[in-house]
């Protein structure tokens, strides 16, 4: 396994391997590896020949009070268990390497990334988009992996993808849980004992959501106001939103039908957390 920093020479090496005829799969990441990363890397190595990962905390996509400063970052950690399962090469550009002096170029999707993460955090897809292109200009991807618990986050790159006619397959794969159903996240970390056990909360609310589809509810503020009640009835959890969307555009449903979406985003103390489900309603 290599590690690679410059741009440049991640540019040279993945034109080489494409051209070569090998396909590329890439698991972009910010780091503080977990299990659902581990999920997204063997799947790329799986169906791949070979595989890289991105460790890159992206300055872009953090607002001014956010927590980019303290963000995680166990390169050394990462660099071990990238090895292990089987990464070809990581590339970890310093910031100053990806965003040179004088850089001024945006990528932006719109529409989808107007509500829910995009109202709250401001900014944020516009510098995930940026970033992202700029990743699969070093990497030259046939596949990239992403979790479902980013779930907006997935279907705007889906949405870049596809308007920039890129030839790269994205894969949105399922969300990996703690034991008690709480989704992995580099952030789960910044939680104290009795925090973690009311994150946990998310889920249940989630789960009990979905038993309420299945036994016949359809409306949407009927079962986004349990979910409510649920998580309120922990003392250290602040809503943001929760939301029933259709699940290919993200706007809000009434009367559940299709494919929809749960979302969840709160605060728990001082961390925000995020999550999701997706229900098929008959």
């Amino acid at each position: 396994m290599k590690v690679i920093r410059p741009p440049d020479r991640m540019i040279s090496v993945s034109r080489k391997l494409t051209h070569q005829g090998k396909t590329i799969g890439v698991v972009p990441t910010m780091g503080a590896l977990h299990e659902g990363h581990r999920s997204l890397i063997q799947a790329s190595v799986r169906q791949n020949d070979l595989t890289i990962l991105t460790v890159f905390v992206n300055p872009l996509q953090f607002g001014p009070s956010e927590d980019f400063s303290r963000y995680p970052r166990p390169f050394r950690k990462d660099c071990r268990i990238a090895k292990e399962l089987g990464v070809d090469f990581i590339f970890a550009p310093h910031a100053q390497q990806l965003y040179p002096k004088g850089f001024q170029t945006v990528v932006e999707v719109t529409a989808l990334s107007k509500r829910w993460e995009g109202l709250s955090r401001p900014g944020h897809f516009r510098g995930v988009t940026t970033v992202v292109s700029l990743l699969f200009q070093c990497t030259q991807p046939t596949r990239a992996y992403f979790g479902q618990k980013d779930y907006q986050q997935a279907l705007v790159i889906q949405r870049l993808v596809q308007d920039m006619r890129w030839p790269i397959k994205v894969s949105i794969l399922p969300t990996i849980r703690e034991a008690d159903g709480l989704a992995m996240s580099s952030r789960n970390v910044y939680l104290k004992s009795n925090q973690r056990q009311q994150a946990a909360s998310i889920y249940t609310a989630l789960r009990t959501a979905l038993e309420r589809i299945r036994m016949g509810e359809r409306n949407a503020a009927v079962l986004t106001d349990s979910v409510r009640r649920m998580l309120l009835e922990n003392a250290d959890l602040r809503i943001d939103y929760v939301a029933l969307v259709d699940a290919k555009t993200l706007e809000p449903v009434w009367k559940l039908h299709g494919r929809v979406a749960i979302l969840v985003a709160v605060w728990v103390g001082k961390t925000r957390l995020i999550d999701n489900l997706l229900v098929d309603v008959p």
